[in-house]
């Protein structure tokens, strides 16, 4: 191969984001606009360097006109994004848990802001034991929450009894991607209550019950410097937790 064709090839490469360990390259859209949008806060466009959303959005294959849940959407980081991204042919399920909002009222007013800001957002509180979206989805996304279906609070089959909730919410071909804080390997569900964490291993089993493919998972948040044995909140390590990337899609 000739010097000016391998300059060629390495050039084409160099304009594919790959996205960690996946089996192959995923061209990574410009999500500029909606990492930019006036309506996100700007304590919450600080935590972009940590959080990587456009690598995520690229992984979960968002494009304008896409259906998305936000599975558990916390205080609506990835809502705000996913919002602009979908546009106003889009939509964007903000799934927030009746449990999260009865432990603590701020979930219900954090989803009320976002929704005030967003057209294209939709409010949905249904309990964990009854999640179901309005339409067939093209993505389900949920960031440093899955680990929250094994909490002491929760019943043993909950886990199992959501994700065929999400693999049903999905059209087929969809996408469920999962992110969630390591554990130590073989921990199981060990440490999903103390640490709030839960071993990558263990969501790989639960999910593929559901009936969903490993389609790849991703390396871009990973920290080695965190033993993974401090709680998520803890000072040292807050903001910084080794964390996995899962993509699984749903068979045609």
């Amino acid at each position: 191969m000739n010097k000016k064709l391998i300059a060629a090839v390495a050039g084409a490469l160099a304009a594919l984001t790959v996205i960690g360990a996946f089996t192959g390259a995923v061209v990574a859209a410009d999500y500029s606009a909606a990492l930019n949008d006036a309506a996100r806060p700007a304590e919450q466009k600080a935590r972009d360097a940590a959080r990587k959303p456009a690598e995520l959005l690229a992984i979960a294959e968002v494009k304008p006109g896409d259906k998305v849940g936000d599975f558990i959407m916390g205080g609506g980081y990835f809502t705000r994004i996913f919002a602009p991204a979908v546009g106003p042919a889009g939509k964007v399920y903000a799934l927030q848990p009746k449990e999260f909002i009865d432990f603590q009222a701020t979930y219900g007013t954090d989803q009320d802001k976002v929704v005030a800001d967003y057209k294209n957002v939709v409010a949905l509180r249904p309990s964990l034991g009854a999640v179901a979206f309005p339409e067939p989805l093209d993505v389900i996304f949920t960031a440093q929450n899955y680990h929250d279906m094994h909490l002491s609070m929760a019943p043993e089959p909950l886990a199992g009894m959501v994700d065929k909730a999400l693999f049903a919410a999905l059209k087929p071909g969809g996408l469920l991607v999962v992110v969630d804080h390591y554990a130590a390997d073989g921990s199981g569900t060990r440490d999903t209550n103390s640490l709030h964490r839960i071993d990558i291993e263990t969501v790989k089993k639960e999910v593929l019950a559901a009936g969903f493919v490993l389609e790849s998972q991703s390396d871009i948040l990973r920290n080695p410097a965190d033993p993974r044995t401090a709680t998520v909140f803890d000072a040292s390590i807050r903001g910084k937790t080794d964390q996995f990337v899962l993509k699984f899609r749903k068979p045609k």
